[in-house]
This record gives C-alpha cells, structure tokens and sequence, in this order.
C-alpha cells in the first residue's frame, strides 16, 4: 500500500486520517444549516481540531436535490472560510467538497490543500486544477449520475468492479494530468448513485478496493444506508451504525474517513489500532 501525503504530512499503511465535515448550507442533511453561518462555521472547524481532525472538509453545496447553487454563490460560502480556517490553522489539511473547476481554482488558491470531487470526475479539468496548484484530489465513485441527483432503480453488473474501475481510472487520468501520485485518493462514495444493497455490499468487499493499493476514503457518516439497514432510524439517531461502519472500513484498509464528529471517530478508530497491533 502507498503513502499518501498532505500538506507535508505522510499518512503511511495502517495510519488513520479524520475527516471533519463542515457544510456552509443551510439545508445540509445532517445540521440543517447550523454551520451555515460565517462563525459558526469557523467554530466548527476548531471543534473538529480539538477533536483530533486531521483534515477538514468544507462544502458549500448540500449534497442531494435542493435549490439551485451555482458557482459564484458556491465560491462566496467557501472561499473567505477557506481563508480563515488557513490563517487560523496553519498545519490543518484543507479539503473543499467541489466538483467545479473554477471553485476548485479559487479555493486552491486561498489555501485549499485537496479537492474533495464526490461526483465522480463530472468536469475533468478539476484534476488539471488539482495539479497546477499542487493540490490532492479525491476520485469518487458517483455511478455516473449527474450532481445532485439520485437516479431511480440504478443497477450495476458488480458493484465493486464498477467502482474499482471507474475509480481507479480517474486516478490515473489524474496522474496523467499531472497530480502527484501520492496525494490522490479513492472514495467509493455510499449512497451515491447507490441504493442500500450496493452500500453495504462495498463496505462487506471494501478489502478489494484498498488492495489496489490508492489510499482509499470512506464517507458513511449518519448516510441513508445506515439508517435503513438498522431499520429506518432518522439521521441523530444513525451514529453507533456510523462508528460500527467506520470501524469495519478501518479494519479492511481504509485511510481517511470523513465524518460529522471527530471525536468519537478518533475513538474508534485507535481502538482498531490496538486491536491489530495486540490480538
């Protein structure tokens, strides 16, 4: 398995990296706007660092359908945080969750250390923006759907070969276009352009996706797909699944995981650390 390298960080085989999500929306899923604010959001990023994030994730668009963001109103809600969160944590790993060109231009630009593209490589010239500033990227598996949308009755052949190779495609497209090796990740991006069976058929083969060796994120924190499998919880009520789903992921590979609260993560996940390193 390969290093995977951050801002100067190295997060070698068998090293966990916290991901921390905070959304400038006011209609995301999991807060309901409660990061939506321009202090709010800056205080959520020193939480999450207190918590042990080592990477901070910052969007400004809600995942799902919802009203129209486009990317000057995109590049208002995340540029000035990004400028902030950099001037106020010098070290912090900055991530910014885009599948936009031109705000992964702009956020690079303020600080931004890896572009987060959750849809899949829908505008390829993100990957040239990530190597003309020397930024990671992250390659996600979004089953080919426009953003935002969430096709009905999607079936794929093997879900875990569709992602492995769409996936590791974009990764060597990016290498191609010039992004360091070593600062790319895959994601296979649950509850994206996937129902419940694919989400959890990822997470039960995820070994098969971190044996090809890129560092592999995973992104389950409080999603659909728990909810569901534990009988229809509503989102506060999804967290045990969540660490239980982390938990399994950490154990089969996976590098980085992008959660809504990085403290507990942190928690499970160097409980993992001792259970592999004294059975």
């Amino acid at each position: 398995m390969s290093n995977l390298r951050l801002r100067g960080r190295r997060f070698g085989p068998g090293q966990f990296a916290i991901m921390a999500v905070v959304n400038r929306t006011p209609d995301s899923f999991y807060d309901r706007g409660r990061t939506f604010g321009f202090d709010a959001a800056l205080a959520a990023v020193d939480e999450a660092v207190a918590g042990g994030a080592d990477i901070v994730d910052i969007g400004g668009v809600k995942a799902g359908p919802g009203d129209d963001v486009g990317p000057a109103e995109e590049i208002q809600r995340v540029a000035g945080l990004v400028e902030a969160v950099r001037d106020r944590h010098p070290d912090l790993i900055i991530s910014v969750d885009t599948w936009r060109a031109e705000v992964g231009e702009v956020v690079a630009k303020a600080g931004a250390d890896l572009l987060n593209d959750t849809w899949g490589g829908v505008d390829p010239r993100l990957a040239e923006v990530a190597a003309e500033y020397g930024t990671g990227l992250v390659c996600a598996h979004a089953g080919r759907v426009e953003p935002r949308t969430r096709p009905h009755r999607i079936a794929y052949d093997d879900i875990v070969a569709d992602v492995i190779s769409l996936t590791v495609d974009l990764a060597e497209r990016a290498v191609r276009a010039g992004v360091a090796r070593d600062s790319i990740l895959i994601d296979p991006a649950h509850d994206f352009g996937k129902n419940t069976w694919h989400s959890l058929e990822v997470s039960r083969r995820l070994t098969e996706m971190t044996a090809t060796g890129w560092p592999v994120l995973v992104a389950v924190s409080n999603k659909d797909f728990v909810g569901e499998t534990l009988g229809g919880l509503p989102v506060d009520q999804r967290h045990a699944g969540t660490m239980a789903t982390l938990a399994i992921s950490a154990w089969q590979g996976a590098r980085v995981f992008r959660v809504h609260d990085a403290a507990s993560a942190r928690q499970a996940l160097a409980t993992v650390t001792h259970l592999r390193r004294h059975p």
